[in-house]
């Protein structure tokens, strides 16, 4: 007989390589489940009239030992006792000849048909309506308003202290302007409530993400007459930052490549692509062996995985295939530490960089930038750079760019290849063949 699982056990229980189901013994068909990434959840096992098994997710697994106030809610976060409580009345339920996994469908199907009227339940119908149909970042607005996919990936799930689960119960006709103030300020100060925090320091940029996505939810409410108005209206939208022109001059790009030296293999290699192909951070971080040709010389970035949804088509110098090589992976993922997750800790990664750089405040989007204007500096036609940024703009913009699909393969590979050997002579201490970057913005 499986013994009861306690809240201490189950906060001393690690994530594997696999998916993990504890069974606890308190309760009849009652698990723990602990994905790989560690996310935990409760889920009940039981048969449905017929003999048919079934799995029911009851919620993410609350560890703290803290009950909240009234009956536990399915899809709520869920402490032990509470988990216990909600599987006995299910169990109830069955025992009452209930299907109660078809009770739940019809239950979602009513929501969906009349609409929510609490905040967490439109946040959910916005998210899976909308957002997941139309938006490829859909992830991220969905966490701002305190949502995350479930772990079976079959629908939607409260975060633990999110906004969502703050709000849960909130009538979204009370909803103000005084609310989304005090949210956005709240953001703006503490951070996304449920989400950790990264960053020290008031956030203006998570503030106006927070801002955005209420403000957006509740426009797609109003013109479904969900509500009569959007509260976000007259609250004061925090202010855009001025567009950045900083660039690493010349003697600060080779801190930089000496500063990126210093770390793991894997670290440095994935720090120097991204100076030597403009590329962003994500894309070359989940860069894919499958995504290379098989001479290595051409990386092609799904369209699923670049910021405009289309699919673009890098040629890699020499220097960049020397640093891929010696990453020496085995896997599908090119940049990783472990052979199943891609490259973390980039909080970390970056103070180690500003501490062996010692230059003003920086972001590790300046090296886009700064592969960009150096480009440009060598002489490359403008389109040419933004061929190469993947960028619908300027020169690719509007009707031009509607019908001027040439992929300018030939002359990328130039520009790349220029751009690499210009690196290469400054980190080497060669005189440049070339103009070099100006000072600009000094980094």
């Amino acid at each position: 007989m499986a013994k009861q699982l306690t809240a201490a056990a189950a906060l001393r229980l690690r994530p594997g390589k696999v998916r993990r189901e504890i069974r606890d013994g308190g309760c009849p068909g009652l698990y723990l489940i602990i994905q790989s990434g560690g996310h935990r959840s409760w889920a009940l096992r039981f048969r449905r009239p017929g003999g048919k098994p079934a799995k029911l997710t009851l919620g993410p697994a609350d560890l703290t030992g803290q009950e909240a106030e009234g009956e536990p809610v399915l899809g709520a976060p869920l402490t032990r006792a509470s988990a216990r409580m909600l599987a006995t009345e299910l169990h109830r339920q069955r025992a009452l000849g209930e299907d109660v996994v078809a009770v739940r469908h019809r239950e979602r199907l009513e929501r969906m048909a009349h609409g929510g009227k609490t905040f967490a339940a439109a946040a959910v119908d916005y998210i899976e309506q909308y957002a997941m149909r139309r938006t490829r970042g859909w992830r991220d607005r969905a966490r701002l308003l305190g949502l995350r996919p479930t772990a079976e990936g079959n629908g939607l799930e409260l975060i633990p202290k999110g906004l969502a689960d703050r709000w849960r119960d909130r009538p979204i006709a009370e909803i103000d302007g005084d609310d989304i103030h005090l949210i956005v300020d709240e953001v703006r100060e503490r951070g996304v409530p449920g989400l950790e925090r990264r960053a020290e320091g008031p956030s203006d940029s998570q503030a106006r993400a927070m801002f955005a996505g209420l403000s957006k939810m509740f426009s797609w409410l109003v013109a479904r007459r969900r509500s009569r108005s959007n509260p976000c209206t007259g609250v004061h939208r925090p202010a855009t930052l001025k567009a950045r022109d900083r660039v690493l001059t010349s003697s600060k790009l080779v801190a930089f490549w000496r500063a990126a030296d210093a770390e793991r293999r894997e670290f440095g290699a994935l720090l120097k692509v991204l100076l030597l192909t403009g590329s962003r951070l994500n894309e070359v971080a989940g860069m894919q062996s499958a995504e290379l040709t098989d001479d290595g010389a051409t990386w092609t970035i799904p369209g699923e995985r670049t910021k405009n949804g289309r699919v673009h088509v890098v040629p890699l110098s020499p220097l960049v295939r020397e640093l891929i090589a010696s990453v020496g992976t085995d896997t599908n993922l090119v940049f990783t530490t472990n052979g199943t997750t891609l490259v973390s800790g980039w909080s970390k990664i970056k103070n180690r960089l500003d501490a062996a750089m010692q230059i003003p405040p920086w972001r590790l989007h300046d090296l886009r930038r700064t592969c960009a204007t150096g480009i440009a500096e060598l002489g490359i036609a403008p389109h040419i750079v933004e061929a190469v940024l993947n960028h619908v703009s300027g020169a690719r913009a509007g009707v031009a760019g509607t019908y001027n699909r040439a992929v300018y393969a030939g002359e990328k590979k130039a520009a790349l290849e220029r751009w690499a050997a210009h690196v290469e002579g400054l980190i080497e201490g060669r005189p440049p063949k070339v103009v070099p970057l100006h000072h600009r913005a000094e980094a």
